[in-house]
């Protein structure tokens, strides 16, 4: 006997109960935030200066790592999916190790690498005058160093999925490379892009460890919103709460005004 949608649908209940455990724990934390914030002094504490500039440099630098991250991101998946040449199999290895290595970790890379007595500092300073570290340029070069990976590794998967069937009836139609990786190759992979800005932009928006190791904590320069929050968790508990507050409605915000306009409702089953 055949048997009806609905019964075929049930779940059975340590599976279900599982998952909703599973959605308290996530869901809880926010409930707790929404609950100690003092919303008496909310409007106060968001308007002033150094929250407004902590907020509008945190955007702003979010904003040019996605963009980064896909103008160098994108090609460097495109070789890992389909051209096989030596140092691949590192090259890959070496994005997935910057994905779980300790930011702090990654900004005391940087520091040694592009510090002023650093590998490659030490010549900027004394050749051009240039000094990277604690300074705005810092800020994205570390929100950059932890969130191209997630782009990378995102694209790479969808180009792999990709039928190159289409890619090559384009060029038997005289289509260029360059234009049937426009044209054909980045439509193709619209979701899985998308997937890997939306997910390389929402770690810039949360990085602290290599930020603060790398770019220091200064108000107006390189004092992002994470930095703001941790600096007034000591001084100020009630700003860290709205602070906190202010991000997670930012990034929610903007991770739903992506979904409906980029992604959709239902598009092929991906987690945004």
């Amino acid at each position: 006997m055949r048997q009806s949608p609905r019964h075929r649908q049930r779940l059975p209940w340590p599976i279900l109960a599982i998952a909703l455990f599973a959605v308290a724990f996530i869901l809880s934390p926010f409930i707790g935030l929404l609950w100690r914030t003092p919303w008496s002094k909310f409007t106060d504490i968001v308007l002033e200066q150094e929250i407004r500039d902590a907020l509008w440099l945190s955007l702003k630098t979010s904003l040019m790592t996605a963009i980064i991250c896909f103008i160098f991101g994108v090609p460097l998946a495109w070789l890992l999916a389909r051209v096989n040449f030596p140092g691949r199999r590192f090259i890959r290895a070496l994005m997935t190790l910057s994905m779980v290595l300790p930011p702090v970790v990654g900004g005391i890379a940087l520091l040694y690498t592009f510090g002023r007595r650093g590998l490659i500092g030490q010549y900027l300073d004394s050749w051009f005058g240039i000094r990277l570290p604690f300074t705005t340029t810092a800020v994205v070069m570390a929100q950059c160093f932890v969130a191209m990976p997630f782009l990378v590794l995102s694209v790479e998967a969808g180009l792999r999925q990709l039928d190159t069937r289409f890619e090559d009836v384009a060029r038997t139609l005289g289509g260029s490379r360059w234009y049937v990786f426009r044209r054909v190759t980045l439509p193709g992979i619209k979701p899985s892009l998308i997937a890997g800005l939306v997910l390389a932009w929402a770690r810039a928006l949360g990085e602290f460890g290599a930020t603060i190791t790398f770019a220091g904590n200064l108000p107006g320069t390189t004092q992002t919103m994470p930095l703001a929050t941790y600096a007034a968790l000591d001084s100020n508990p009630e700003s860290a709460l709205i602070l906190s507050l202010v991000m997670v409605v930012v990034a929610f915000s903007i991770l739903i005004v992506l979904r409906d306009r980029w992604l959709g409702r239902t598009d092929q089953g991906l987690p945004l």
